[in-house]
């Protein structure tokens, strides 16, 4: 992870993601520790940089399904990740139901 922990946080899950920004799903790892989530891009996309989520602004998660072009369900393998402020990101990831349920017990 490039992204500099803070003080007393420690990564508890990494896998490769993608996010879906848009119409473009965009390529990087997703990290959870036990204060953020955070999803950094790899170099090679267009949309690039990282995305951070604190906990504490997480109000659920769901299974969902990738869009292609940001519109055409393609595949049940995404889960969304819901703000207090309703926002909503979804995150292409193989083990969804497990990352559903380590972000819900830190969050519960």
């Amino acid at each position: 992870m490039k992204t500099e922990l803070q003080q007393g946080e420690e990564i508890i899950k990494k896998a490769p993601a993608n996010l879906q920004k848009g119409i473009e799903t965009v390529g990087g790892h997703l990290y959870l520790t036990n204060q953020r989530l955070v999803f950094e891009t790899h170099s090679l996309n267009v949309q690039r940089g990282v995305t951070g989520l604190y906990l504490t602004n997480i109000s659920s998660t769901r299974k969902c399904w990738t869009k292609f072009l940001g519109t055409i369900p393609l595949l049940p393998n995404s889960l969304a990740i819901c703000t207090k402020q309703g926002k909503e990101y979804r995150f292409v990831i193989f083990g969804r139901t497990a990352w559903a349920s380590a972000i819900e017990s830190r969050i519960s």
